[in-house]
């Protein structure tokens, strides 16, 4: 019985030397990495992606407030806007000329045949005597009964209207760079992740790896292991092109000619909250809207035009006078060095085929078509609010 238990022990540590002996034990295995191993080879293996360093620490950094002053700087849209603004200024400029007095200097000298006659194409003027001068000629408007009036009128409300559009359009841009600035922060935050998980699933699939190789896993858990680090690798290359994608939208909100990588930053302070009674909110929009405030300035300003078309009727007044010397002349047909005039001018209009009447018309219906533009948006922000 001694002999029979002898053999019995010596035989397991047999076993037991035989399996200490063979390569693939678990004696032999290294050690499992600790948790503040894994973290620092995570950020390691992120530092080594392709366009990680550049993407994330290369490019200048973009606060949102930041972003908003860049797109009213430079997108194309909003330089646009105020130029037009600066442009129907300058055409209440012109509308208002016409109330000024004009005035027009002139020099004439000719060399004729003293006494002719000029014999076809004039009637005006048609002695011929030699001669040299100089002279002025003023005339002032008196009145045309309102139509310059309410010309000016029509310019200045529609200098209003463009700077009240320029201030919409600054308004929409900056809306759009708020949109786009956000889309693309959350393609960055989306990409770190994504890059991030790659790193753990790297290590992962590593792991899975050697224990499969020392015969502790199977390898049905390689494969899994592997298939979720080539999962992880295509979110990694669809976020990288999100992040690009949204990063070129914002860089065309913010009016840049080239393809620029920011760095993007969150403000941490949160928005103030909204008034609980909407009702304040619509009369607010209602007062300062800026697309609102255009077209009503809009609609105001194609009724002065509509009237000031009427007002071409009336017949128009103006004052004109004319003076200047003769330093050469011929005392024949001269009697002194100097000569002037004073006059007034009406200018009545009779029949012109139906122009002004119709113009006047035109001018009506456009104005009611603009109030009702007004009235429309006015109804789409009430019943939006």
């Amino acid at each position: 019985m001694k002999v029979v238990q002898s053999a019995i022990v010596v035989s397991v540590l047999t076993i037991a030397v035989s399996v200490l002996a063979q390569p693939g034990n678990p004696a032999s295995l290294p050690s499992a990495p600790p948790v503040h191993a894994i973290l620092g080879a995570s950020q390691t293996h992120m530092g080594t992606l392709p366009g990680a360093h550049t993407r994330q620490h290369g490019g200048p950094t973009l606060t949102r407030r930041q972003a908003e002053q860049m797109a009213i700087r430079n997108n194309p849209r909003v330089l646009a806007s105020h130029l037009l603004a600066l442009a129907q200024h300058q055409v209440l400029r012109e509308a208002r000329s016409a109330d000024l007095p004009y005035a027009d200097a002139s020099l004439a000298a000719v060399d004729a045949e003293n006494g002719s006659r000029i014999s076809a194409g004039g009637l005006p003027a048609s002695r011929l005597i030699n001669h040299a001068g100089s002279g002025v000629e003023v005339s002032q408007l008196i009145t045309n009964f309102g139509r310059v009036h309410n010309l000016v009128l029509t310019r200045m409300l529609q200098q209003q209207a463009m700077q009240a559009n320029a201030l919409a359009t600054s308004e929409e841009i900056v809306l759009f760079t708020d949109q786009a600035f956000y889309n693309a922060l959350t393609a960055q935050a989306d990409l770190q992740v994504a890059r991030e998980t790659v790193a753990y699933r790297s290590i992962t699939e590593r792991q899975v790896n050697e224990l499969t190789n020392n015969k502790l896993r199977s390898t049905l858990d390689l494969s899994i292991a592997q298939v979720d680090l080539s999962q992880a690798k295509l979110m990694e290359i669809d976020a990288e092109n999100r992040a690009a994608s949204t990063m070129a939208t914002l860089d065309a909100v913010l009016g840049l000619d080239h393809n620029q990588w920011f760095h993007l930053i969150s403000s941490s302070s949160a928005p103030p909250a909204p008034p609980v009674d909407y009702k304040a909110l619509v009369q607010q929009a209602l007062q300062q809207r800026p697309d609102l405030q255009a077209l009503h300035y809009q609609s105001q300003s194609a009724k002065k035009y509509a009237r000031s078309e009427w007002d071409q009727l009336p017949p128009s007044i103006s004052a004109l006078g004319t003076a200047g010397v003769t330093p050469v002349r011929t005392d024949q047909y001269y009697n002194s060095n100097w000569w002037g005039g004073v006059g007034v001018d009406v200018n009545i209009p009779v029949f012109n085929g139906f122009l002004y009447n119709a113009q006047a018309k035109e001018a009506r219906y456009r104005a009611q078509a603009d109030a009702n533009y007004e009235r429309n948006l006015r109804e789409n922000i009430v019943s939006q609010g």
